[in-house]
């Protein structure tokens, strides 16, 4: 039996994500139920999303108001544009390994879901 070492090592030394998706925690049901659940999910990661960033504004302004230089705040905004960017450019690839199927709308807004947490997580370190 020939042992992966490099399997192996992912499988027990890598800290764990998840295991479950957007739209498996929607539970079963219908591919319209699983849908909505999965959009309803999207609306609220995205308004989390939108009340960190602007906590974060608020931070990136008030530490250039004192540092007397205005550098946070731009780079605050041009990270959300890049990221944003490269939210809708993965999700859109994840979109595509569907090949058009039924489940194309639920993976990518599954996919806006996972990116969205973490970038949740990442603007929640730089409030103040």
């Amino acid at each position: 039996m020939k042992i992966h070492v490099p399997a192996l090592f992912m499988l027990f030394c890598l800290p764990i994500v998840g295991f479950a998706d957007p739209a498996t925690e929607c539970g079963g049901g219908s591919q319209v139920e699983i849908s909505a659940c999965v959009s309803n999910t999207l609306d609220r990661i995205d308004a989390t999303i939108e009340i960190y960033l602007d906590f974060a504004k608020t931070s990136a302004d008030e530490l250039d108001t004192v540092t007397g230089r205005s550098v946070t705040a731009p780079a605050l905004e041009a990270a959300q544009e890049a990221w944003s960017a490269y939210r809708d450019a993965q999700c859109d690839y994840v979109g595509a390994t569907f090949g058009g199927g039924s489940g194309t709308g639920i993976a990518i807004e599954s996919c806006k879901i996972e990116l969205g947490r973490v970038r949740a997580q990442d603007l929640r370190r730089y409030i103040e």
